[in-house]
Formats: structure tokens, sequence, C-alpha cells
């Protein structure tokens, strides 16, 4: 376990910790665990822990396809689930879409604001008027007794059946080479996305930039190969891998682009 560990970074040493319960759980009471949603970078390091485990089996579903946040379904091998074990449900909200139009960040606000985690909450879709989001079973009557505005608007969350259309996204990812004077985080972006190192680091200051789905404040933050780095504003990028260095001992990135349609 030592050897898998070594490969994280210290500050997802308490989610790794958390990660190895889940799996002694399983492992002795031969009961399946059903986690909150998680994040890629969290459930990619799920399974470097417990998928080593041939007795164990981990199984995954967030409501939407290709959801980017999902639940596991952690359990014996021999265990098979159904869609009904990882309880999760798909809500619409209804508003008054001629007279505003409602955005991401105003969705994911006034769901936090009920006082419920991130982690009970999946991805959240818009697609026109539509707006979509994946929450735990266990909160659905709360947010339909409680959602009842998002900004200066009275919504209506509805949760929907079965056999209701989703809102599915096409996603397509553009790669690119890059040549970095270092790793850190505040160079990385400026270069990738074009943009000034002072305004880089601004972004950064102002808790606008992710690395693996985390809010990173710190620009000298060390940027590794198979991180997810996004900025308000910017899109999302993918540090593919590293290509080695120049005669000017820069550093080649290979780097995904992310482009929704």
């Amino acid at each position: 376990m030592e050897h898998l560990i070594q490969h994280f970074r210290k500050d997802e040493q308490t989610f790794i910790e958390k990660v190895i319960g889940w799996q002694r759980e399983v492992e002795d009471r031969f009961a399946p665990k059903l986690t909150d949603f998680l994040d890629p970078r969290e459930r990619f390091i799920v399974s470097s822990i417990i998928g080593q485990q041939n007795d164990l089996q981990i199984c995954t579903f967030g409501g939407f396809q290709e959801a980017e946040r999902q639940r596991l379904f952690i359990c014996p091998s021999y265990f098979k689930p159904t869609m009904e074990d990882f309880q999760v449900s798909i809500f619409t909200i209804n508003y008054p879409a001629k007279f505003m139009q409602l955005r991401h960040p105003d969705v994911l606000g006034a769901l936090l604001s009920l006082g419920i985690g991130r982690n009970k909450f999946g991805d959240i879709r818009i697609e026109g008027d539509t707006i979509q989001f994946a929450a735990v079973g266990e909160v659905q009557d709360y947010i339909v007794a409680n959602l009842t505005s998002i900004g200066k608007s009275k919504v209506r969350p509805e949760k929907l059946k079965a056999n209701d259309q989703l809102i599915t996204l096409t996603e397509e990812w553009f790669e690119k080479s890059y040549t970095v004077s270092s790793m850190r985080l505040d160079v990385v972006l400026a270069t990738v996305v074009n943009i000034s190192r002072q305004k880089s680091q601004s972004l950064i200051k102002a808790g606008k930039v992710k690395v693996n789905w985390t809010i990173r404040e710190d620009t000298s933050f060390e940027v590794q190969e198979g991180d997810v780095l996004s900025a308000r504003g910017y899109g999302r990028i993918k540090v593919i891998m590293t290509e080695g260095r120049t005669k000017k001992d820069k550093i080649r990135l290979q780097v995904g682009r992310l482009e929704q349609k």
C-alpha cells in the first residue's frame, strides 16, 4: 500500500485514509459500500487502491451518460448491483425562462445554500432553458421542499422519471504541444491559455483556478502529468504528458484543451 500512496500528493492523504477505511469495511463485513458523488480524481484514487483487490469490485453511476461526478458502489466481486442500489435521483428545474437565464454557478450556489455538501450533488447540466441535476436519493425530499428560488427567480424542482430524456454533452479534446519554463501552476496556465503571467497569478489568488477539481491559490503549486486544470472563463486543460526538455532546458508538454459542443 505504501508504494501506491507515495504517488499521490500529501494533501490527498486524508482522502486516501478514508478509501482504505471503505476497503476494510467491505472486506470485514462482506457488505457493499455506497459513496457520495466523487470527482474523477477521487475515483482514480479509489481505483488505484481498491482496484488492486481481486475479491472486490467498483461499480460507478452518476445518473447522466458519461457523468463527471459519480457515486461508487464498492462490493465483493460476486455482488451484482442494480441501478436502484446507487440511489441517484435526477431533477429538472422549472422556472420562468422567458424572463431570465440561469447559469451553472447560479444553480450550484442555490443547492449549496440549502446546507447540503457538494458531494451530495452530481452533475448539473444546462441546455437552453432546460436545467437538470443529479442528487443522492436521501436528500430528494429535502430538495423538493426547500429549493424554492435561484437568484431572484422562483423555481420548482421536479424529480424525473426513469424514461424521461436527459441532457447529453458532446465534448471534444484538442491536443497541442507547448514549452514551459517550469511546471508551476501560474506558468503552465499562462502559457496554455495565452495570458500574461500576472493575469494567471491574479486568477489563482482569486480562487478561480482548480487542479483536479480542487481550488489552488498557490501560484507556485507544482503541476504533474495527468492533472486537470480549470480556470473560470478559460475552460479546462489536461496535462497529458511531459515530453522531455528542449535545448534551452524548457519542458515540452502535451496538453489537451476541452471544447463542449
